[in-house]
């Protein structure tokens, strides 16, 4: 057929691109248009360019590929690389393989003194994390100002990949009768939806334990107009500006492992292209700094020049929700299993639980050697490091024959803030999160723990603890691990509140820094700049649901629909 003789077939077929996907594609592990930065041109041109290939930019850049040329830059390597360490018995051991310059998990630690990491290879946390799958609550859409039913299009499109409904069984199925016991009330069944109660949640492993990212929604990229580039760390992002007009973003720097720098622009010819920062919520407000977007007098003190725009909320509003471990030695074996059970009560509080872990008690002490070398280069006083070392073999004796069930609290309303620790991208920035500085926060975790020793004192669960054990003295035992760097305090025995203070971990939700309302606008544009825009966690005033990556891969698509209908409207 000759499309100039219909010139509104090209609309048809944009719009079923758009809505259904592409009808070709590589295999997951098999993408052509995957790539070492050390390949690249010293300049190239694309009409989109996504810095970080994580969980928003996986989804975004297969949804741009469909009508326009896609430049992914992905600092770290690929999942595909050595795929039984994303199966679901290793974990664990993934997430705290934190050494190797190379491991996808990056180590860091915040001003409040948790330890807490990064993802750092192409799929972002969804290669790491322990995979729950559930989509945001009705009024965090609501608030978002998303179109319900494009919002329910593409969570639909991210779930025919990655999500499957979990095989619940026996631990599962306690910790469920449990939660009921514990009146986290009704039972929902399995369901992707935010209910309150008891549901069993979807999951990004499969049947048989393999883990599915967000890079397998490459599978639905143009692998004709895309370009994923691995071990590619961008340096800065590129403005012009004219005098009395706006700084307008034209491309990158980007360095490759060979420590080449490569830079790629955006197509002059095309008004609509765009740099989209998709880095998350670390990545994407550190380099928005690094290339003279933020505080201009912290920028200058780090010698950050040019200062593109004074954009003083760059950085602020960082969230974590804090998470509260309580581990349940077992005399009958337990599956391995990681969320699978939800409770969602009507305090602003979440519980879930996993069973059967496994721990490699070299990776255990690879972390711990990790930890105490980054202290170092930090200059942390000694008796912090000291302390550290006394407890290390403490947290080296885990049984897999055990459950965990953890508590998050939901928001948080305690906000911290971001600030450049040196202008080298690859190093952390600083960060501190203010965990528990709101006191309703604070009453939350006591809420949730309460409901947690409940419900490990249930007859529901009762096959799964020792005799004699009850869960207020489970959650002592979490006081003598080195699970942070912050003080005991010998009131945390008998004090939830000073406990939950003592004993703050992360579930890695963290989010904040480039707030939309405050960085950007509710188009995810960066106020104040033209051809730029930050789509990622980073943009999030809260974290979305029980767990937030169906939500942030959504978001991918979801926006990467809606620049498509900007291009073809501006086109028409």
């Amino acid at each position: 057929m000759d499309f100039r003789i219909f010139p509104s077939c090209r609309f048809i077929l944009v719009a079923i691109f758009i809505f259904h996907g592409s009808c070709y594609s590589d295999e997951a592990g098999n993408y052509r248009f995957m790539k070492d930065a050390t390949s690249a041109p010293t300049s190239s041109h694309f009409d989109y360019i996504i810095i970080g290939g994580g969980t928003a930019g996986c989804a975004l850049a297969a949804t741009l590929s469909q009508n326009a040329t896609v430049l992914v830059l992905e600092r770290g390597g690929s999942p595909y690389d050595n795929p039984t360490a994303t199966d679901i018995g290793n974990f664990a051991n993934t997430l705290i393989n934190i050494t190797d310059p190379n491991s996808w998990s990056q180590l860091f630690i915040s001003e409040d003194g948790v330890f807490n990491a990064r993802a750092r290879v192409l799929g972002g946390g969804t290669v790491i994390n322990a995979g729950f799958y559930s989509r945001a609550e009705d009024e965090f859409v609501a608030e978002a100002g998303w179109d319900r039913d494009e919002v329910e299009a593409a969570y639909e499109w991210v779930e025919r990949k990655v999500a499957f409904e979990p095989l619940v069984e026996r631990w599962q199925t306690a910790f469920r009768n449990g939660l009921l016991e514990a009146g986290v009330v009704p039972y929902n069944g399995f369901t992707y939806e935010h209910v309150y109660g008891t549901k069993v949640g979807g999951t990004i492993f499969d049947r048989n334990g393999h883990r599915h990212t967000a890079a397998d929604l490459l599978e639905y990229a143009n692998p004709s107009t895309l370009v994923v580039y691995l071990y590619a760390s961008v340096h800065r992002i590129l403005f012009a500006s004219k005098e009395n007009s706006r700084p307008k973003a034209y491309g990158v720097i980007f360095r490759d492992a060979n420590g080449v720098f490569h830079t790629a622009e955006l197509a002059v010819q095309d008004a609509m292209s765009e740099v989209i920062l998709s880095a998350g919520a670390i990545a994407s407000p550190q380099l928005l700094m690094l290339s003279g977007v933020g505080p201009a007098a912290h920028l200058a003190d780090h010698g950050v020049n040019p200062i593109i725009l004074d954009h003083p909320m760059v950085g602020q509003g960082m969230g974590d929700n804090p998470m509260h471990p309580v581990f349940v030695p077992s005399p009958e074996p337990v599956e391995v299993s990681l969320v699978q059970v939800v409770g969602i009560p009507k305090f602003a509080s979440y519980i879930e639980g996993g069973s059967g872990l496994s721990l490699s008690i070299s990776l255990t002490r690879i972390f711990f050697n990790g930890v105490l070398d980054l202290l170092n280069k930090l200059k942390l006083p000694s008796q912090t490091i000291s302390n550290l070392l006394k407890s290390f073999d403490l947290g080296l004796n885990v049984t897999t024959q055990a459950g965990v069930i953890v508590h998050k609290v939901s928001g948080p309303l305690s906000r911290g803030h971001l600030e450049l620790r040196n202008t080298n991208p690859d190093d952390n920035p600083l960060v501190t999160f203010n965990y528990y500085q709101d006191p309703e926060d604070l009453n939350n975790c006591v809420k949730g723990l309460s409901a947690i020793i409940n419900v490990i004192d249930s007859k529901g669960y009762s096959s799964y603890k020792y005799p004699g054990v009850n869960g207020r003295g489970l959650l002592n035992l979490i006081l003598a691990l080195p699970i942070n760097l912050r003080p005991r305090h010998i009131t945390s025995t008998f004090d939830l509140k000073q406990y939950c203070m003592d004993t703050i971990m992360t579930i890695y939700h963290y989010h904040g820094g480039c707030q939309v309302g405050k960085v950007v606008d509710n188009d995810y544009k960066v106020l104040g700049i033209d051809a730029l825009r930050v789509i990622d966690a980073s943009t999030f005033l809260k974290s979305p649901g029980t767990n937030p990556q169906a939500t942030i891969m959504m978001l991918g698509r979801y926006m990467g629909q809606k620049i498509l209908q900007e291009r073809e409207a501006f086109r028409r």
